[in-house]
């Protein structure tokens, strides 16, 4: 564990001589997870081309709510190429593969290490013998040029409790270590977020504006950091691991980005980042690892009333062990006396995402990508592309209908508009069933899927197909391209 410590607290560590150009910032584990956190499955080292080894940190997390697994994580920042070196520790292995693989990045191995270079930050799952549920998750990100630098240490010193934020002040700083308390974030602040830093509390953001949240460090079992009633609010590259529910949540909330979100979460109903009523969101280049839905875009939930417009999801990787990696539209608010408007999602598009895995063993709610309209919801103007979807344990790949079932609805949806699936690409790996469309009555239908360039294990949709596509009543106005 020494050396393991000597490396860390070299928190930036600058090449020389032909790899000067790169440049790496490893964190200091805190001292009281030393033990309680470690998982010692892989030793994972990193460096820059031709420059010393150092040793990173590896994470246990909890994966997959059906089948309760401990996998590893590790996380740095580096500006150019840099090398890694993952050393599995426990059994022999005959291949390793590190998806999504659309990304390129391609391992050699020698004896019980996998190396590989990385041009830019990625997130990552590295896999032995095409283990999902004990695999390691590497989550990287450029240098951040602005973030306070920590205070002065010695050499051989880690970090305990942190010193507590102050949140009176337009910069909030949480500097390494532990911390716990009541977060409540200010309007027209920046909370920055020590790559060192162990937040065991959510960030409250509510009823503000005008707000920035620039992490590299991490979220541990913290119960949903919730956005509400806010405008102008930035996250940017908070960690979230074994989390007892959902990861972050945005309700009623106007001009919002989502950026870097990396989370692995495997309990119930453990969903990643949802939104209720929010408009003109976007998230991007983010790792979103759940044991429920992993993206969710819905209107009226408990005491949430409103509409849903202008989303947009890219760059981005999901990765969904139980339920579906996105689900638009099952919550929303049949009209009532009190509340007497129906409720609308629109303008919504998903674009260059790697959806890792699906698994739903309820079929009416299968699909990868899910639009199930309910409670009076109207779901229009949507966009898929540039999809690719590696794995379904068991699933679809999509399922578009209006749904009513008394378990999550009080009425049907009013239908669903103005959908394109363009680009989608499903090796046919596992154990799919067919993709469905269909209606629930002549006023509540399916209309206008335009579906192109969509293929399953390299054949290409063109039309309804058993055992690939069917398509149901009330359902009108499906092309192919």
């Amino acid at each position: 564990m020494n050396t393991r410590i000597a490396s860390a607290v070299a928190a930036l560590f600058l090449a020389c001589g032909p790899a000067a150009a790169s440049q790496l910032q490893v964190f200091p584990f805190v001292e009281a997870v030393r033990y309680t956190h470690h998982n010692d499955d892989y030793t994972v080292r990193v460096r820059t081309p031709g420059g010393v080894w150092q040793d990173l940190y590896e994470y246990k997390v909890k994966v997959d709510l059906d089948n309760p697994s401990d996998a590893s994580m590790v996380y740095f920042n580096f500006d150019g190429p840099v090398e890694v070196a993952v050393q599995k520790n426990n059994g022999r292995f005959s291949e390793v593969k590190i998806r999504p693989t659309g990304k390129g990045v391609k391992p050699v191995v020698r004896g019980r290490t996998a190396y590989f270079t990385l041009a830019r930050p990625e997130n990552l799952s590295v896999e032995f013998d095409d283990d999902h549920l004990h695999n390691l998750h590497l989550f990287t990100h450029a240098i951040r040029k602005d973030m306070p630098a920590p205070p002065p240490r010695a050499a051989n010193e880690l970090i305990g409790n942190g010193a507590p934020p102050d949140f009176t002040q337009p910069v909030v700083y949480f500097g390494p270590g532990v911390h716990d308390g009541e977060f409540n974030v200010r309007s027209n602040s920046t909370v920055y977020i020590d790559g060192s830093a162990l937040l065991k509390r959510p960030l409250i953001i509510n009823g503000v504006e005008n707000v920035k949240v620039i992490s590299d460090g991490l979220f541990d079992s913290v119960d949903m950091l919730a956005i509400k009633n806010s405008r102008h609010v930035l996250i940017d590259g908070p960690i979230f691991f074994n989390q007892p529910h959902g990861t972050m949540r945005c309700i009623t909330s106007q001009d919002i980005e989502e950026r870097s979100i990396r989370t692995i979460g495997a309990g119930k109903w453990s969903d990643g980042l949802g939104h209720f009523a929010c408009e003109r969101v976007t998230v991007a280049d983010s790792f979103i690892r759940t044991s429920d839905d992993s993206v969710t875009l819905y209107n009226h939930r408990w005491d949430i009333w409103g509409n849903t417009r202008d989303i947009v999801v890219k760059d981005s990787t999901l990765w969904a062990d139980v339920a579906h990696a996105v689900m638009i539209g099952i919550h929303g608010n049949t009209p009532t006396p009190a509340h007497p408007q129906a409720e609308v999602l629109e303008r919504i598009r998903f674009s260059n995402i790697d959806i890792l895995d699906h698994d739903e063993d309820d079929p009416e709610y299968e699909g990868a990508i899910g639009i199930m309209a309910g409670d009076d919801n109207l779901v229009r103007d949507v966009t898929f592309e540039d999809i690719r979807v590696d794995r379904i344990e068991e699933g679809k790949l999509f399922n578009l209908h209006i749904a009513y079932t008394p378990k999550y609805n009080t009425s049907p949806g009013r239908g669903i508009e103005n959908v394109l699936l363009k680009n989608i690409s499903f090796t046919g790996e596992g154990a799919p069933s067919a993709s469905v469309m269909y209606g629930h009555d002549a006023q509540r239908k399916v209309r206008n899927v335009v579906i192109d360039n969509v293929t399953v294990g390299g054949r290409k949709l063109t039309a309804p197909e058993i055992n690939v596509l069917d398509i149901g009543p009330f359902v009108e106005g499906v092309s192919f391209k």
